[in-house]
């Protein structure tokens, strides 16, 4: 029966001190792109049916609260070899041919040259049949280097299959430089800005970040007049750069005449998710003399948040005065600006 991510566990070893990599922690929980590099190794594990993670007793606290008992989890071309290889044989490995010249040393000094055909450079994840790697291990005397000399040394087979030069291994202090600039390589980041504006008129409430608020005014315009949506709104369009909130929803049209501004905000969420992008962080600034904002900011932080389908802790909501200058200054309306940063996802 072919291997499949289901159908396999994960055995992740840190329990190590990681001594030769510097820093002021063993590396499996130094920072690598905001994050430790732990929690890189157990990502790139998708849809594996167990991922066990081996830690050293003094870490177990800090590892349950980073890993937090949930993952979420990526796929990999190297894993899919090893479980592609897995199925006609009990093991498989990746690794790299060497190309380099190779030199045996002595005192300090080129002793010689060692032949490279046929050698290769050792990575991981490596693959094994359960039972019998299980019983190779409980078959062999100790000290191997890893799980492939063990199974080895039981007399299995172990399929070589490509790596990857990106593949790399974590050991000196300069690996985690390189690690980090290899996860940046490809990183995406956008950020859009929002500003949009509404006078005063008639009315009984303002709807402000999808909160009504009691006010002795309304806001003015073809939809529900949210200034701070609509600039929250135009922020995503323009990190996009994909036009804003009149080129997808003209004013000219009817249907949008009284619309609810979560309906501009959702469609522009939704066209950043489906660009592959999440959204990092949303901030909205409201400048204006009245109503107070402060009691309702949290309310209209979790509405945000709950339309675009983003943590709380990702949306802020802030009020400003123009003391009084302008007209905001004025009480003639309000003004908003909105940042938005996305990521590729």
């Amino acid at each position: 029966m072919p291997a499949t991510r289901e159908s396999t566990a994960a055995v992740i070893v840190a329990a190590g001190r990681g001594e030769r990599a510097g820093g002021d922690r063993p590396k499996q929980w130094q920072a690598l792109a905001g994050r430790p590099v732990l929690s890189h190794a157990v990502e790139a594990f998708s849809g594996f049916g167990r991922v066990v993670v081996v830690l050293h007793p003094d870490d177990m606290e800090k590892g349950v609260a980073v890993l937090g008992g949930q993952v979420t989890l990526v796929a990999g071309d190297i894993i899919d070899r090893v479980l592609g290889a897995l199925d006609p044989g009990l093991a498989a490995a990746p690794a790299l041919p060497v190309t380099d010249a190779l030199w045996r040393s002595a005192e300090g000094n080129v002793a010689g040259a060692v032949a490279r055909d046929g050698l290769f450079r050792a990575q991981t994840p490596q693959g094994f049949g359960l039972d019998a790697i299980l019983a190779a291990h409980r078959a062999h005397p100790g000290g191997a280097a890893d799980d492939v000399e063990v199974a080895r040394h039981a007399g299995i087979a172990v399929a070589i299959v490509q790596g990857a030069e990106d593949n790399i291994k974590i050991t000196w202090p300069g690996d985690l430089v390189r690690a980090e600039r290899l996860l940046g390589r490809d990183m995406d980041v956008r950020l859009g800005n929002g500003y949009d504006v509404h006078a005063f008129c008639a009315g009984d409430h303002v709807t402000l970040c999808g909160v009504r608020i009691a006010h002795d005014c309304g806001l003015l315009g073809h939809s529900d007049a949210d200034v701070g949506m609509h600039a929250l709104t135009d922020a995503i369009y323009g990190a996009l750069a994909d036009g804003d909130i009149g080129r997808h929803f003209p004013p000219s049209d009817p249907q949008w005449k009284g619309a609810a501004s979560e309906i501009f905000l959702a469609h522009a969420a939704g066209r950043a998710a489906a660009r592959g992008f999440r959204i990092a962080n949303a901030d909205v600034t409201l400048v204006c003399e009245a109503p107070k904002i402060g009691p309702h900011a949290d309310a209209m932080r979790a509405e945000l948040a709950r339309i675009m389908g983003i943590g709380f802790d990702r949306v802020s909501v802030k009020a400003t005065t123009s003391e009084r200058l302008g007209f905001t200054g004025r009480r003639e309306g309000i003004a908003a600006l909105a940042t938005a940063s996305l990521v590729k996802a």
